[in-house]
């Protein structure tokens, strides 16, 4: 079973968030897969992860750049995992139905949109059901605060 993390996000943007959950992953030794609603979305992170300035490279790659066994990190809008990674960041409300590759799950959410949190709420009933170790965060003034 995974462990599924849902990030409230009340203060910023995915994009605004990613690199630091990135970084952390990356240092850990992991590879991670953003999957995303759109290609259009997939070309946005693309373009802010390599504007990041901490941490300040975030080596990433999607199917436009091709190599995908030896990027770190994949940014897609489908199901592929080419790069064998264990941890899964979740944007746009995308609905996975197979979380058997991964150790982790980030599900970020806007906490400003009523559907985007709604939809986060059906998602974490199913995860609870489905038996993985559930956790949610809510980002705060500064910081992020675990709820229970």
């Amino acid at each position: 079973m995974a462990q599924i993390g849902f990030y409230h996000l009340t203060r910023s943007a995915a994009l605004a968030v990613l690199p630091a959950l990135l970084g952390r992953t990356l240092a850990e030794g992991r590879r991670a897969v953003i999957r995303c609603a759109t290609p259009a979305r997939v070309q946005e992170i693309d373009e802010g992860l390599w504007r990041a300035t901490d941490p300040l490279w975030l080596p990433h790659g999607t199917q436009a750049m091709g190599h995908g066994a030896w990027q770190p990190i994949w940014l897609t809008e489908g199901e592929d995992v080419p790069n064998g990674a264990t941890f899964l960041f979740v944007l746009d409300g995308v609905e996975v139905t197979d979380l058997s590759p991964f150790e982790r799950v980030f599900d970020l959410f806007d906490g400003h949109d009523g559907a985007a949190v709604a939809a986060a709420r059906r998602r974490w009933v199913a995860g609870r059901d489905g038996g993985h170790e559930m956790s949610y965060w809510q980002q705060q003034p500064r910081g992020w605060a675990r709820r229970r």
